[in-house]
């Protein structure tokens, strides 16, 4: 610890909790992560403000004492998949409740109506482009390039487990859910080419943007120190999704009450990937720096 009112000695490392110098050089790999990751803005990610979460964390810390740091990674991502598959399953029971006729699937086929009405032949052909990018083609080229620049640039194997994990599961409940559902997409008559033949609930492209997007933007905004910067990264990421979202009930693809399922399919994922990544950077700091560098209390100030 330096004294108060001194510079520390240059080429000494940051004291735990805080983050390097702007123009400095960033830390790459775990060092990295343990001084650049575990904050932001005023949110610290390794400190658990609620009962539930505290009880959380001390259960990962205990299993990162045991298995190590990246184990408990993968170990809780484990544990948030068989979550999601469950999400998944409780969905089946809550779509069924409101899409009969006088349920809010109401609002489907009106919705097709409208828009039928708006259709253009150069709007259809620029919004098909766009989610093709969002298909099975754009969003794994987009996580996969992702990965690796941020996996060499941070010399860590942190982003590409959390990308992979976001895909995967966005993967496994798109599935899960279109086997269960098994809902018809609209019309071929009301849709606009290349006609889609999987079944229509989920939405796949929505849910994958939603939990891809969300954790490329939660990576990016990790090491942005400008608050202006990490609400322009988490705005584009969100807009993006949205408009991920309209085009498919725009083309005809799916029901918009399928997109809404998929669109919050995708949040619940991404917020459990997220929490496995909280629960490896509090593992992670313990082990390398001791018991009292990850308190799972909040502070109290005077």
């Amino acid at each position: 610890m330096h004294a108060h009112g001194t510079a520390p000695e240059p080429g000494s490392p940051p004291e735990p909790g805080t983050r390097p110098e702007q123009g400095t050089a960033p830390e790459r790999g775990t060092a990295g992560e343990r001084r650049q990751d575990t904050q932001i803005g005023d949110v610290e990610l390794v400190r658990w403000r609620t009962r539930l979460g505290r009880m959380i964390a001390a259960v990962g810390a205990r299993l990162g004492d045991i298995v190590g740091p990246y184990a408990t990674l993968l170990l809780t991502l484990a544990i948030g998949a068989a979550i999601a598959f469950a999400l998944s399953l409780g969905a089946v029971g809550v779509y069924d409740a409101v899409t009969d006729e006088d349920g809010v699937a109401g609002i489907d086929r009106p919705l097709l109506d409208a828009i039928l009405t708006i259709r253009s032949p150069g709007v259809d052909a620029v919004i098909t482009g766009f989610t093709d990018l969002a298909g099975t083609v754009g969003m794994p080229l987009i996580a996969v390039l992702t990965l690796v620049v941020l996996g060499l640039r941070r010399r860590s194997w942190t982003p590409v487990v959390l990308i992979v994990a976001a895909g995967l599961g966005s993967l496994l409940m798109t599935v899960a859910g279109k086997v269960l559902i098994g809902r018809d997409r609209p019309p071929i008559t009301d849709a606009v080419p290349p006609y889609e033949v999987s079944a229509s609930f989920p939405s796949g492209h929505t849910l994958s943007a939603v939990a891809i997007l969300g954790i490329i933007a939660y990576l990016l905004v990790l090491r942005r120190r400008s608050a202006w910067a990490r609400a322009l990264i988490i705005v584009a990421a969100v807009v993006a999704s949205l408009l991920v979202a309209a085009s498919r009930v725009y083309l005809g693809h799916h029901w918009v009450t399928d997109v809404v399922a998929g669109w919050l399919l995708g949040a619940a994922w991404l917020a459990l990937v997220i929490t496995a990544h909280r629960l490896y950077l509090t593992a992670r700091l313990r082990r390398d720096e001791g018991p009292q560098a990850a308190p799972a209390e909040p502070r109290t100030t005077a």
